[in-house]
């Protein structure tokens, strides 16, 4: 059984439907996890365009629980009519696991390094720097471009991939067990487990049926939260 190492949590963006506002709400997101850490003294890397690594004291054990839709309830700025919108986006995150727990065969994958483009100077658009991944037996397809060595973006491409393959078979686990814990502990990732509501100021956490400050979370004051979502991992 793979070994989680507690104390590294990679978290992947995905939009929901919405358009211009899902894409402005999963930067949002991004920016309350980003201060939650500074606030506790952890290290956050940028791994891809919608993938960071967070590391620190207990950063998964604490950040598991974030796996999941988050809802959002505003008035876009795109709005011209004053109308409350409704989007989400999904957080999903993943430990890093070690190359000798999840084994990977050079045949199943197909790597083609490309131009990285975008920002990071005239080495990265005219260096083949970018890695294009895919793990073909899964059909999981990654694309990192984020350092300035091709043999770093592939090592982050192999980790990314390594925890995914490791969540599928978690998944798995899980969906064979069929009991309302482990659904609850796992956060399926296509459950609403948060709604954000920026009328009230309010954020309810539906798994604990219970509302927070909206504005302090946004913010990164996330202790209260998940103190309370880290009962769950208690016994019952």
């Amino acid at each position: 059984m793979p070994t989680v190492n507690p104390d590294i949590a990679i978290l992947e963006f995905r939009p929901g439907p919405g358009g211009e506002e899902s894409l402005l709400w999963l930067q949002d997101l991004v920016n309350m996890y980003v201060r939650y850490a500074n606030r506790v003294g952890w290290k956050v890397s940028q791994l891809d365009d919608d993938i960071i690594k967070i590391q620190g004291v207990d950063a998964y054990g604490q950040l598991k629980w974030e796996t999941g839709t988050h809802r959002v309830q505003r008035i876009p700025v795109t709005e011209k009519h004053g109308r409350i919108h409704t989007s989400t986006a999904a957080v999903v995150v993943l430990p890093q696991i070690t190359s000798n727990d999840i084994q990977i065969k050079p045949e199943d994958l197909d790597i083609t390094a490309t131009r990285a483009g975008g920002h990071g100077g005239q080495n990265v658009n005219k260096v083949s720097t970018a890695i294009r991944l895919v793990h073909k037996p899964s059909g999981i397809t990654l694309s990192v471009r984020q350092e300035r060595s091709q043999q770093q973006n592939r090592e982050i491409a192999m980790d990314i991939l390594r925890a995914k393959l490791w969540q599928i078979e978690e998944d798995k686990k899980f969906s064979q067990l069929g009991n309302a814990r482990s659904a609850i502990g796992q956060a399926m990732r296509a459950d609403k487990i948060r709604t954000y509501n920026y009328s009230r100021n309010q954020v309810k956490d539906h798994r604990l049926d219970q509302s927070f400050n909206l504005e302090k979370c946004l913010n990164g004051d996330l202790t209260d939260l998940l103190l309370g979502l880290s009962a769950l991992d208690s016994p019952q």
